[in-house]
């Protein structure tokens, strides 16, 4: 093609594409005109500059890197610019240069080189030789490269192909253009310095150490109710809500704040000087003479571990007082050195003495008033619940799904020595947040392995009565010391927005993935568990929002195990998404407002995830005011819906009675298919054996029902599912039904017989 050609072709590009293209198509002109002068002896030059790039960072985990689509290109308005330069690429041609490329020893070790490893390399390869084979038309940099390659022998290399491929897989893995800028977001070695305003003052700390029930919370509250102002910070919302109770009643102003509620004393909405919230939910920009951090020991739980680390580190004030195990001395004391800061401990001591007891309950008809048992599952509540009934006892009962006021409803009742119930069955949930007046008595129904912290919860809440007498069945005592060697640290949203603006197309969850593969801690933290956060990204992640509002939606605490709260998520962020507000009419008709009073425990397992639900909007509301308007009709709603939760559980051993008996009955009828199923098999083997002589043995007898019967029922009597009467019944029942089908059978017998006799009268004659 001569020069003239060239320019008239080059003229007719507009401006913009002249500029975006003048270095490739210079640097085709010259590849056109010569081959690149040892192409293979740049490669150690190139690799040497990728590896000093690297700065000896830890390699990243690959198999995180998702590849993006990059679509081929379509027919171009001004022609294939690059065909007409030189001429038409043959496809046949094409592909076997690629194929050669791939294979080549020297283009893979120069792709790891700059982050590429094998399974990089596929699939940026893959989608390489897609996006040229597919193309209409392609750049004229690297048209010219290949028409070159495949058809001027001598003037280029496959090599040369390298850096246009390079080029491609940085567009599909875009990670690879910004590694050192996200090692660099996600470097997590130095939390103190996250907190400036904290750094800034000096900060006395006193850990107040001591076993539950020896008076190390109640110190750090006086410290905080005589102060001009300050923060409790707890790890549950029942916690926050009685300090603000005892607060407000000692004549010291104080506010409500937790996830889902905002409570202000003051008529006109002004903030007092006092503050009782949950941990996740402190300010660490307000001034406060005097904070309190209770249950620090959970700063090492692996999925709330991140908040105790930010109250303690990030609280701006004078004096910061811990509460909790002496495990977490060390650990603090060590952490406050970094930040210059020294550590008063003060130790105290259990205020009246516990034992344990050589020996196990054995029976629950061993239990006396004031006994507590502990399960770790609802089945096991609900089956030693039945069985305390069947004993004439009553029992109250709390579990962690409950809503925080039947907790309290039923803690009340326990403790009242008027109320006729003097028996506590419980998950450990009771472990923080709730204290009992009588004693405590602990039998694992069924031994499980439990972790660390699932056992120091159960010392934990052991260790809450006054009383000394424990009977424990089974445990290791040791587990509940464990040393306490790291604090937890969690992104932030201005973090992840950072990494989203290096990585735009990528998922919310896969971000995570890459931020905590990418994340730098010492060996004072470690990144928490935010598979939860992980789980309701993917859930949401096909509606269009916002990157923050969709990083508040996933921070949002739900049960994943609740397909119905799990469900109401994704339904209000589609309504978000929509710009429609929920109002409170709306989420009436979402519930299926009003609500029956639960029949049996399925019900009553519906209505707490209706008042998660609940939860969940009230939440909401106060991240997102204009969209969740009615958080005051919520809530409302929410206490009529927990007083039906309340009289569900205060009969919870009539539900479980109920569904206990639906079960059986369906046990029935499968126990009646069986036997007659069983009676068929019995009379087929009769029939076979007939005629046959049984000398010198017995033929086989076929089970009774009455042998499978006294075996089911002496279970079920066993578990507390059947009592006598209810036995009786059954078997009254059972020979009922039996004599039916036997006076049945005969009558159909005897009609059988009449009708082969009327057909023998006929060939007699």
């Amino acid at each position: 093609m001569s020069l003239p050609r060239c320019a008239l072709l080059w003229a007719r590009l507009p401006a913009g594409r002249q500029a975006g293209h003048r270095a490739a198509v210079c640097s085709a002109l010259r590849a056109h005109t010569g081959p690149f002068p040892g192409a293979l002896g740049r490669v150690p030059a190139i690799a040497c500059a990728s590896s000093s790039a690297s700065g000896g960072s830890k390699a990243p985990n690959t198999s995180l890197f998702v590849p993006l689509t990059v679509k081929p290109q379509g027919p171009s308005a001004d022609g294939d610019v690059g065909a007409e330069l030189t001429r038409p690429l043959d496809k046949n041609e094409v592909k076997k240069v690629l194929d050669k490329f791939y294979k080549r020893k020297e283009i893979q070790k120069l792709s790891a080189d700059y982050g590429l490893d094998a399974r990089l390399f596929h699939q940026a390869f893959i989608s390489f030789r897609n996006y040229i084979m597919q193309s209409h038309s392609l750049d004229v940099d690297i048209h010219i490269i290949l028409n070159d390659i495949c058809f001027s022998a001598g003037k280029s290399h496959v090599d040369d192909l390298f850096p246009f491929f390079l080029r491609h897989a940085k567009q599909i893995f875009p990670v690879l253009e910004c590694k050192d800028d996200l090692r660099k977001i996600s470097d997590l070695r130095i939390p103190p310095n996250w907190y400036p305003e904290a750094r800034a003052i000096h900060r006395k700390i006193i850990f107040h150490s001591g076993p539950t029930n020896s008076g190390k919370t109640y110190h750090a509250i006086q410290k905080y109710l005589s102060a001009k102002s300050g923060v409790y910070c707890g790890p549950l919302k029942l916690l926050a809500h009685e300090i603000f109770e005892k607060s407000n009643a000692a004549g010291v102003p104080c506010d409500l704040v937790t996830g889902e509620e905002r409570v202000s004393v003051d008529p006109d909405g002004k903030q007092a000087a006092h503050v009782a919230c949950t941990v996740e939910m402190c300010s660490v920009t307000t001034p406060y003479e005097v904070a309190v951090i209770d249950e620090i020991q959970m700063i090492k739980d692996p999925a709330r571990g991140w908040a105790w680390t930010r109250a303690l580190l990030g609280l701006c004030a004078e004096e910061i007082h811990l509460c909790g195990e002496s495990a977490a001395i060390d650990m603090v004391t060590e952490l406050m050195y970094t930040t210059g800061e020294d550590v008063e401990v003060r130790t105290y001591k259990r205020l009246t003495p516990i034992s344990v007891l050589d020996h196990a309950l054995e029976s629950l008809d061993n239990l006396r008033p004031g006994d507590c048992i502990v399960c770790f599952s609802k089945n096991d509540i609900y089956s030693v619940s039945r069985q305390i009934e069947i004993r004439g006892l009553e029992s109250a009962v709390i579990y962690g799904s409950l809503p925080p006021g039947t907790k309290l409803a039923q803690a009340k009742k326990f403790n009242d020595p008027d109320d006729p119930c003097k028996i506590l069955v419980a998950t450990d949930a009771i472990g923080m947040g709730l204290n009992f007046d009588w004693v405590f008595l602990f039998c694992f129904v069924q031994w499980r392995e439990l972790r660390p912290w699932k056992a120091l919860c159960v010392l934990v809440c052991a260790v809450r009565s006054p009383e000394k007498n424990l009977r424990l069945k089974k445990i290791s005592l040791w587990l509940f010391f464990l040393l306490l060697k790291a604090a937890g640290l969690h992104p932030t949203a201005e973090q992840i927005e950072m990494f989203a603006y290096h990585l735009p197309d990528t998922t919310l969850s896969n971000l995570i993935d890459i931020f905590v593969d990418f994340s730098q801690v010492d060996g004072q933290y470690f990144v928490c568990n935010m598979d939860d956060f992980k789980f309701s990204a993917e859930l949401i992640q096909h509606i269009p929002l916002s990157l923050r509002v969709r990083y508040v939606f996933c921070t949002a605490p739900i049960n994943k195990k609740q397909p119905f709260v799990c469900s109401s998520l994704l339904q209000f962020a589609r309504q978000y998404s929509r710009n429609e507000p929920l109002t409170f009419s709306w989420l009436r008709r979402y519930i299926k407002w009003p609500l029956l009073p639960p029949k049996n425990i399925k019900d009553l397992m519906d209505l707490e995830a209706v008042h998660d639900v609940l939860d969940l909007y009230l939440w909401l509301s106060y991240r997102f005011l204009d969209m969740f308007p009615d958080a005051s009709l919520v809530r409302e709603l929410q206490k009529e819906l927990d007083g039906i939760i309340q009289d569900g559980v205060h009969n919870i051993t009539k539900l479980i009675k109920i569904s206990e008996t639906h079960k059986l009955l369906n046990l029935q009828n499968l126990s009646a298919e069986s036997q007659s199923r069983l009676s068929a098999v019995a009379k087929s083997q009769s029939r076979r054996n007939r005629g046959t002589k049984a000398l010198g043995s017995k033929a086989a007898e076929p089970l009774g029902p009455d042998a499978e019967e006294k075996s089911l029922a002496s279970r079920l009597v066993q578990q507390g599912l059947l009592t006598a009467d209810m036995l009786k019944q059954l078997e009254r029942e059972w020979m009922t039904q039996k004599t039916e089908q036997g006076k049945g059978r005969l009558e159909t017998g005897t009609s059988l017989k009449g009708t082969r006799r009327k057909k023998k009268e006929p060939d007699s004659d």
